[in-house]
């Protein structure tokens, strides 16, 4: 038993510790990997530059096609460290760009399904403008896509997902997190800062996990399911969601539901992780 278990051990890979490209080469089938855009093409931000801030060849996204499970499959990956994953106007352009051509592949015959990688802080800051207007395209594209084909999202860390991207990532067909994600509308610091520390320390890790990390979300059914930070059980989680094929009601449109749950919730005393589960699974404080 003991030599079965180191065995398990030496046989998992870190998804986590990959970075944005060798995350997507790595879910898609061994060989299949072609990336859009790479960072010879030189298609960069032209407005950090201009504010001090180095560029990036590739603007911090990964976009590739290739196979999953045998089939046609376009992957996006952002890359949490740069920017903090944040999105600007080539980034987002890339990323919406990707998943409508999935779209129009599928009008002409070809079943192409979408994964997303996300470790974003939302919009960035120096392209505000531009960057919610492209989170915007991205989320009209994901709802495009999803009527012929499920969109995953996988939340891995440890960046985690926030802003306008975790809407985007509500609007999937499918959302996998590991232990080491979160998940929230506003980051820590930002909720810090408008609300004071006494209602959220963003240097208080563990209060900050217990609400947003990938295990309560998944027990609070805010997400689909919740795997090790392993490269191959997040893999076949994705290829038994795309041969399950769309789920009978998208998670947006199943807002009465929270809706319902959230009204429940005495919002006067400081959330709790055990009160949150409790509410969004339906049972009385």
């Amino acid at each position: 038993m003991a030599d079965t278990n180191i065995q398990r051990l030496l046989a998992q890979r870190s998804f986590t510790e990959l970075g944005a490209r060798q995350r997507a080469r790595a879910l898609l089938d061994a060989g299949s990997f072609r990336e859009l855009i790479d960072p010879f093409a030189r298609v960069m931000s032209p407005w950090l530059a201009r504010q001090g801030i180095v560029p990036q060849a590739d603007d911090g996204v990964v976009v590739g096609k290739g196979l999953i499970d045998g089939q046609p499959a376009v992957i996006v990956a952002i890359e949490g460290t740069f920017q903090g994953g944040s999105l600007g106007e080539v980034g987002g352009a890339k990323i919406a760009g990707a998943l409508e051509l999935a779209a129009e592949d599928n009008r002409n015959g070809t079943p192409t399904r979408a994964v997303l990688l996300l470790e974003t802080g939302g919009v960035r800051l120096q392209e505000a403008n531009l960057g919610l207007a492209a989170i915007a395209e991205i989320q009209a594209a994901i709802v495009e896509l999803r009527q012929y084909q499920p969109v995953i999202a996988l939340i891995a860390g440890p960046v985690g997902c926030f802003g306008g991207m975790s809407i985007a990532a509500g609007l999937c067909s499918y959302l996998l997190v590991t232990r080491e994600a979160r998940l929230g509308l506003n980051g820590p610091q930002v909720i810090e800062q408008e609300a004071g520390i006494d209602e959220y320390d963003s240097r208080d890790r563990p209060f900050i996990w217990s609400l947003t990390g990938g295990e309560q979300r998944h027990a609070s059914g805010l997400v689909d399911a919740y795997v090790a930070d392993d490269v191959e059980p997040i893999r076949q989680q994705l290829i038994a969601w795309f041969r399950q094929g769309k789920p009978a009601l998208q998670r947006s449109r199943r807002h009465a539901w929270f809706l319902e749950r959230l009204q429940g919730v005495d919002t006067s005393i400081q959330a709790a992780a055990a009160a949150v589960r409790r509410a969004y699974q339906g049972e009385q404080p």
